[in-house]
């Protein structure tokens, strides 16, 4: 089932969204566990509000500024006070449209 961002709770798991790229962060390199990984924090939108958008290694490069893309198996949580969702192992980013396509 297709969710919009103001429906969005901190532990909700399987989302699908779809929302429009308004702004990329910086890309970050960190150590996790499994090692040096590159993030970044990208704010997307649609009709109901915005959200960041927390994009690991390559979904980094699936997400570009102006695009609409398709969130699925997304998990919301809260970090520092502010609401988020990422994409675990299991999900995917699909890039739908960029701007000026129709």
């Amino acid at each position: 089932m297709r969710m919009r961002i103001s429906d969005i709770k901190p532990g909700a798991e399987h989302i699908t969204l779809v929302a429009k790229v308004i702004e990329m962060g910086q890309v970050r390199q960190v150590e996790t566990r499994f090692g040096p990984a590159r993030v970044a924090t990208a704010i997307i939108e649609d009709e109901t509000g915005r959200i960041n958008l927390k994009l690991w290694r390559d979904q980094i490069d699936q997400a570009e500024v102006g695009h609409v893309i398709r969130l699925e198996n997304a998990f919301a949580a809260e970090f520092r006070g502010v609401k988020e969702i990422s994409i675990g192992r299991t999900g995917r980013i699909t890039a739908l449209s960029t701007v000026g396509e129709h």
